[in-house]
């Protein structure tokens, strides 16, 4: 799983690097990097096009494939503790309407 973090991060930067290269309406941050149009050729935004793409893929691959790992590994913190011991406390009766009072209330026996 720390191989996964790790490829997953790198490849976070990648693209992150990626897409402020890439000219985008406002040009980006190639226009300041002359170099890069030189380094690639003609085809610059065809190939950084390209590899956005598979870097994109590589992220949500990485992104599922940790999701998946951390729920097969995911365990409780409160597996090893034992459940406290309920004690019964006195029931705490609910108010009685007038009826049910008299009802419960003993009737003294006249003689």
């Amino acid at each position: 799983m720390i191989f996964i973090i790790i490829i997953h991060v790198i490849i976070c930067a990648a693209l992150i690097g990626l897409v402020l290269i890439q000219r985008g309406r406002g040009s980006g941050l190639v226009e300041s990097f002359s170099g890069v149009e030189s380094m690639f050729g003609t085809k610059t935004n065809a190939f950084l096009t390209r590899t956005t793409t598979i870097l994109s893929i590589l992220f949500f691959m990485t992104c599922l494939s940790l999701a998946v790992l951390s729920v097969r590994q995911a365990r409780s913190l409160m597996r090893n503790i034992e459940a406290p011991k309920v004690e019964e406390k006195p029931s705490v009766s609910t108010p009685q309407t007038p009826v049910e009072q008299e009802k419960t209330q003993e009737v003294p026996k006249t003689e």
